[in-house]
């Protein structure tokens, strides 16, 4: 079956689907042909209440579910609200799942994260070394929840043959991102600190931790492309990295995002905050090999237009 024919046949719930990546997996299931694709609003449906899980699945009337509906944000977010992060998390994925296999859902697609590999994984991360320690504790009980969900993925597919796949992509970045002060991650929070001190003639912008730890960042494009082709494509319970391949300091990354929005001050590194897990790099071989994903956009090409979406959409963003 052609990737169009293969479309045009499901009927597809994205949760989260009116968020960050949601909304370009959405565009880009109708560009594949997809004629039915529900995305539950969270103003219409709590997806951590049972009763609103039925009820969207019984809207929705899916046989692929992809699940990318997460409560997430930065270290300072995962810190501020570890119970928040374990529990809506938790409870959203493996209630979702169990009640997608008991309603007859034929394939359910769920979005882990980098988060959930344990805090001095050898770099690069391999899928095989997911259990080999405790996660970073800065973000561990988000982590955590979402690791359960490869847990459930596997031990149903050993029980019931039920498809469940996950994955898990490194720290995605672009247009569309959230700008929050308050629960951003570091590329859109840098961005706008950069833009606004510019802006503001300020001397100096105040960047959390030291700078050392390492990141490998992922385009939202590329990210939605290969979450699609492994619904396409992958019929395998064993967890899948989707990443980019570069490894970048957060020191050279603020040195990046401030010459590029012409910010000429000074970095003030405030090392009473967490610098977060030390190195974050993925093997991507496995997401190549089982269904051909290979990221396309380069960093600094993806950065400048995540610059210019922010600068395009500070009015709306204020």
């Amino acid at each position: 079956m052609n990737r169009e024919n293969f479309w045009q046949s499901q009927s597809v719930c994205v949760t989260g689907g009116a968020g960050f990546l949601g909304k370009v997996v959405v565009r880009k299931l109708h560009e594949r042909g997809a004629k039915n694709v529900f995305v539950p609003k969270i103003e219409e449906y709590n997806l951590v209440e049972l009763k609103d899980i039925n009820r969207m699945l019984e809207d929705a009337n899916a046989n692929l579910v992809i699940h990318l509906a997460a409560q997430v944000g930065g270290i300072g977010a995962n810190k501020a609200h570890p119970a928040e992060f374990f529990y809506n998390n938790l409870i959203m994925g493996v209630q979702l799942m169990h009640r997608a296999w008991e309603t007859g859902v034929k394939k359910f697609v769920a979005i882990g994260t980098i988060c959930a590999y344990p805090k001095f994984t050898p770099v690069p991360f391999k899928e095989d070394n997911l259990w080999d320690g405790y996660p970073e504790e800065t973000n561990a009980p988000y982590g955590l929840a979402k690791k359960m969900l490869l847990v459930q993925a596997q031990s149903y597919r050993q029980q019931y043959g039920f498809n469940a796949l996950f994955l898990l992509p490194v720290n995605l970045y672009g247009p569309g991102d959230n700008f929050n002060t308050e629960s951003s991650h570091v590329i859109p929070a840098i961005i706008r600190k950069c833009v606004e001190a510019q802006e503001a003639g300020d001397e100096e912008i105040v960047v959390w931790g030291d700078g050392s730890p390492t990141r490998e960042f992922l385009y939202v494009e590329d990210a939605s492309e290969g979450i699609l082709l492994a619904s396409e494509k992958y019929n395998e319970s064993n967890p899948v990295n989707l990443g980019a391949g570069d490894e970048i300091s957060i020191k050279d990354l603020v040195k990046m995002i401030a010459k590029k929005t012409g910010f000429k001050g000074k970095m003030v590194w405030d090392t009473s905050k967490p610098n977060g897990q030390p190195r974050r790099k993925l093997d991507t071989t496995r997401a190549f090999k089982r269904f051909g994903f290979k990221a396309q956009m380069s960093f600094e090409e993806g950065l400048d237009h995540t610059i210019k979406w922010f600068r395009d959409n500070r009015v709306r963003l204020s």
